[in-house]
C-alpha cells in the first residue's frame, strides 16, 4: 500500500465510547476527567492530560498491588485532563469489561490494564495459596459502575466452577472465592523440582473463571 493507504488503514477509528479497542492489542480512552492505568502502558496520548505514579500497595485510589513473591510494587499511574490516551501492554489481548453498580470482578493485579475512577478496588490476599508465592495469592478486586480493561496472553477462556486451575494461567474470577489443591502425583508425572503442585480450587457453582493460554510467572515491566 502507499503512504496514505497506510494512514488511513491505520488511524484511529471514529467513536465515542470512553474505553474503545483501537485493534485487539491497543486500547484508545477518551479521557475527560481520571482514569487508573498500568504503569508503562501508555504508548501515546493528545489533549492535556498529566499523568501520577502510584505504588502504595494500599487500598482506594492510593495504590495497586504488591507482588508478594519478589516484594516489589507493580505500580499504576493515575492519568487526568482530556484529550485520548493509548495503552497497551507487551502485545496482550484486551478484554473490555462493564461492570455494573455493585457487579465485581477479581483479578491477576499484573492483568489488570486500566479502569474507570468509578470503580471501586481493594487489594486482596489469599493467603491459603501458600504454595503460590511467599505470602499468598494476591489479586485486586473490582467493583462497578464502571468500564474495566483486563489483558490475557492470547484468547481467553472462561470457565464455570467447580474447575481447578494454575495460578500462573487464573486472569480473573467472579462471585467465587479458590481455595488451594495438592497434587503431588500430577508434580512428580511432569517433572516438578517441587514435591507438590498447588492449583487454584474454584468449588460451587456460581460466577466464573478466567484463564489464558500462557503461564504468567511473574510481573510485566
Amino acid at each position: 500500500m502507499n503512504v496514505d493507504e497506510f494512514v488511513t488503514a491505520n488511524e484511529p477509528k471514529a467513536g465515542g465510547e470512553t474505553f474503545q479497542l483501537e485493534n485487539s492489542t491497543l486500547l484508545d480512552i477518551d479521557l475527560d476527567g481520571t482514569v487508573m492505568a498500568k504503569a508503562g502502558s501508555m504508548i501515546a496520548y493528545d489533549g492535556d492530560i498529566s499523568f501520577t505514579g502510584k505504588s502504595s500497595a494500599e487500598g482506594g485510589i492510593t495504590g495497586f498491588l504488591k507482588e508478594q513473591a519478589t516484594g516489589e510494587g507493580t505500580p499504576v499511574m493515575e492519568a487526568t485532563g482530556s484529550g485520548h490516551l493509548y495503552l497497551a501492554d507487551q502485545e496482550k489481548k484486551i478484554q473490555l469489561l462493564e461492570l455494573d453498580a455493585g457487579q465485581s470482578i477479581s483479578v491477576n493485579g499484573n492483568d489488570v490494564l486500566a479502569f474507570e475512577s468509578s470503580i471501586n478496588y481493594e487489594i486482596r490476599t489469599i493467603k491459603s495459596i501458600a504454595g503460590f508465592s511467599a505470602g499468598g495469592l494476591s489479586n485486586v478486586f473490582l467493583e462497578g459502575p464502571g468500564s474495566v480493561a483486563i489483558t490475557t496472553h492470547g484468547e481467553p477462556l472462561v470457565l464455570q466452577p467447580p474447575v481447578r486451575t494454575d495460578p500462573s494461567a487464573t486472569v480473573a474470577w467472579s462471585e467465587t472465592t479458590p481455595g488451594s489443591h495438592v497434587d503431588s502425583a500430577l508434580s512428580n508425572m511432569i517433572g516438578q523440582s517441587s514435591d507438590e503442585t498447588y492449583q487454584l480450587d474454584f468449588s460451587g457453582s456460581e460466577g466464573f473463571v478466567v484463564v489464558q493460554p500462557f503461564e504468567e510467572r511473574g510481573p510485566q515491566q
